[in-house]
């Protein structure tokens, strides 16, 4: 699958979290997305400590508009809410994101994040200030 991720290099964060795309729907402002969680991750109880998760989330969501706009605007998020389901032992995930609505300025984003045995782990939404992207004519 060609898209704007082949264009530019991978940040280091997502690459610690073993970014990779699985699925992109441009036109839906829809977006799936890989994760590997190893003993890096754990917390005292053995696991996936809440903060990658949610990490995970952030990194699945504002490429999910990042992808639809081509790379035209880049979101950072102003404000992200994480909603733990279940527990994240190590191994892979999905996260699933989705463009709620883009405005001029904010954007709104929604997505989940799965386990490898498709347990729903953790839930986000989040609130994005829309800025010009890399690929944005000057």
């Amino acid at each position: 699958m060609n898209s704007i991720f082949d264009r530019l290099p991978m940040p280091s964060a997502s690459v610690l979290l073993g970014w990779h795309l699985i699925a992109l729907d441009k036109e839906r402002g829809e977006i799936e997305v890989g994760f590997t969680a190893d003993e890096r991750f754990l917390n005292p109880a053995g696991h996936v400590q809440g903060g990658f998760v949610a990490a995970m989330l952030d990194d699945t969501l504002g490429p999910a508009l990042f992808a639809s706009t081509d790379g035209q605007v880049y979101a950072p998020t102003i404000s992200l809410t994480t909603n733990f389901v279940a527990p994240a032992l190590p191994g892979a995930f999905s996260g699933k994101a989705r463009v709620v609505s883009q405005g001029k300025t904010i954007v709104f984003l929604s997505g989940e994040l799965y386990d490898a045995r498709g347990t729903l782990v953790a839930t986000a939404t989040a609130t994005a200030r829309a800025m010009p992207g890399p690929m944005a004519k000057a």
